[in-house]
């Protein structure tokens, strides 16, 4: 029954984008039904399929010959995920997305991005793993210039260019692979790599899928898309881009393949550590000078991917130097952690925005001042998000945090524990300067007549400010071995991966 789940995280919001359209051009209240639904139901599904471990060959026919999806720890904790803030995203939408025309083609664009994201996390071929990150890239490329303005159109417009070369280097970096082993399927490339000598067109192979995927996930000095494309998008897209989609295209696509596909190796570590801590601090000290709320939060977007791949890349150089496993399983569930964690404290803050904006019709700090006398839930939120994303404890960032800067002790790098300790620190200056614009201070005379954000808005916003608060609960054993232990164990495995794969069929 489990199995017949599996294909439904992607064919549920395909079959939505399409039929959303069909039915809601002129009731809009039923696009918002139909697509809180559709987002409820995968959700559901990725709820009920966590613990399956499985591959899916589609059509029946097995692999290599055949496509499948694979099931695994981290595929399953990316699932959830995406589906998680795609639902909060869509609760959210219902009434953010009153002032827009076209809600219909709204829903459609945002389900259409969410089977792609799904089909990257799942995919076990490295051909659709292309085709469903362009599933997921052309529809978000559509709903960043949703708006239809000239920031809108002028920021989409170079996320498309910028993102099309990722796409294409992801693509070449595919052609090199099945030219040298001539498989497609994850598994059975693993093991070709595995059974011959390195050769240099895999170590060009994995240039171009270290910068395509970088791009993705705008780590520097692949960046420059970001900061224009986050804050022009409405805040659900904004949420969705930072929360989950530069996470599934970028960091988790690049992970997959770095690891359990070509294999981990010093040099690969040495490029993701440096890469991390470069993002971590240009994205920072680039986002306490900003005054626009938006743009200061895509900068610290940058910033905390930083924190993701220097975890993840600290445990794979510790793994390929031969060094001490458990010190790099602690690296990598650090960086995986971080990952969960930032998707709902980023969506979190993204949603707090587009709440502040709709009532106030600003995003700009200065123009703000005290809307904690009109806007105290959002408040709340937003200040528990702001902590959370400092490493102020017991909110979860802190915890994933904690373990990347301990990992980076005990394998023999403070630095990276001190880099990693300045940038929280100046994140939290950031987050101070947010909270005295924001909500401290003078109300301005334009702002008297503003309330709170509606019902469904304010729901979203509470439900992911739970999730803030009670995140660090994963670190208890029972929930580290249920939820985080199998994530880490699927990148940790590297190339043996392919082994449990070919079991499982």
């Amino acid at each position: 029954m489990n199995t017949l789940l599996i294909p439904l995280l992607v064919a549920i919001p395909l079959g939505g984008a399409f039929f959303i359209p069909l039915v809601a051009r002129k009731v809009r209240v039923l696009a918002d039904i139909l697509g809180n639904l559709v987002t409820l139901a995968i959700l559901i599904c990725a709820i009920l399929l966590f613990r399956v471990r499985e591959v899916y060959n589609i059509g029946g026919w097995n692999a290599p010959i055949g496509i499948t999806w694979v099931l695994d720890g981290f595929s399953n904790l990316m699932l959830v995920i995406i589906c998680l803030i795609s639902f909060v995203a869509t609760l959210f939408s219902s009434q953010y997305m009153e002032r827009y025309t076209a809600k219909y083609k709204y829903y459609s664009l945002f389900l259409l991005m969410v089977a792609g994201m799904n089909g990257v996390a799942m995919t076990g071929d490295m051909f659709n793993l292309f085709v469903f990150l362009e599933v997921a890239s052309v529809a978000s490329y559509a709903l960043v210039a949703f708006g239809g303005e000239h920031e809108e159109l002028e920021a989409a417009f170079k996320y498309l260019v910028l993102a099309s070369i990722g796409s294409t280097l992801v693509l070449f970096g595919i052609a090199f692979i099945y030219g040298a082993t001539g498989y497609l399927n994850m598994a059975a490339v693993s093991q070709a790599i595995r059974s011959a000598p390195r050769t240099p067109i895999l170590t060009l192979a994995a240039v171009f899928f270290t910068v395509g995927f970088g791009i993705k996930a705008a780590l520097v000095p692949f960046h420059p898309w970001l900061p224009d494309a986050h804050p022009s998008a409405p805040a659900p897209i904004s949420a969705m881009l930072s929360g989950v989609l530069i996470k599934a295209l970028g960091i988790y696509a690049l992970t997959r393949v770095l690891f359990n596909v070509i294999g981990i190796t010093p040099v690969y570590g040495a490029v993701l550590i440096t890469v991390g801590a470069l993002s971590m601090v240009i994205g920072v000290f680039l986002a306490v000078g900003q005054w626009d709320f938006k743009r200061l939060l895509a900068y610290h977007s940058i910033s905390q991917m930083g924190y993701v791949v220097l975890g993840i890349g600290l445990g794979g150089y510790i793994l390929a130097s031969g060094g001490q496993k458990s010190v790099a399983l602690l690296a990598i569930m650090g960086g995986i952690f971080h990952l969960a964690n930032h998707s709902v404290f980023k969506s979190l803050l993204f949603l707090a925005s587009g709440s502040i904006e709709y009532s106030t019709g600003t995003r700009q700090l200065k123009e703000m001042g005290g809307l904690l006398e009109k806007m105290p839930l959002t408040r709340a939120t937003c200040t528990i998000a702001s902590l959370s994303i400092a490493g102020v404890p017991p909110f979860n960032g802190f915890w994933s945090k904690l373990i990347i800067v301990i990992a980076a002790f005990q394998a023999g790098y403070p630095w990276l524990a001190a880099i990693t300790i300045l940038v929280s620190f100046v994140t939290l200056l950031s987050f101070i300067k947010v909270l005295r614009y924001a909500f401290l201070g003078h109300l301005p005379a334009a702002l008297k007549t503003i309330r709170e954000c509606p019902a469904m808005m304010s729901v979203a916003l509470v439900v992911l400010a739970v999730f803030c608060t009670g995140m660090g609960l994963l670190l208890i054993p029972a929930a580290r071995e249920m939820i985080l232990d199998p994530a880490v164990g699927a990148l940790a495995n590297g190339v043996e991966y392919a082994q449990a794969i070919l079991a499982l069929r």
